[in-house]
């Protein structure tokens, strides 16, 4: 299993962004962990299925409590890829091994769909 992920990620490997269609590939075949970083009222309004709701600023207070496993695969996102880099960063700070964040957040696929 942990080939096939490595497979759909490796293009992202460097800058650890990966697209929508990805995502939908991804939680397909695998446990993934989907938080969106955004206001509790910004989640309200719309959020992908599925999606657990921590803002980036409650995300280190909070994380450990919802997800221990350091190595689980885990995809954040807000509306335009801004705050849910900073959160990535703030996970990779924790020890976390295997964050993606999802390419210019929602806001993208709204406006496609």
């Amino acid at each position: 299993m942990f080939r096939k992920i490595r497979r759909i990620l490796y293009r992202s490997i460097d800058n650890k962004e990966i697209s929508y269609d990805v995502l939908k590939n991804l939680a397909k075949d695998n446990e993934v962990m989907l938080i969106d970083v955004r206001s509790n009222q910004e989640y309200e309004g719309g959020h992908l299925n599925g999606a657990k709701n921590i803002s980036v600023y409650n995300l280190k207070n909070e994380i450990e409590d919802l997800e221990k496993n350091k190595d689980k695969l885990i995809i954040l996102y807000c509306s335009s890829g801004h705050r849910s880099k900073k959160a990535k960063e703030i996970l990779d700070n924790l020890g976390y091994t295997n964050v993606y964040n999802l390419k210019n957040g929602i806001d993208d696929l709204w406006i496609k769909s």
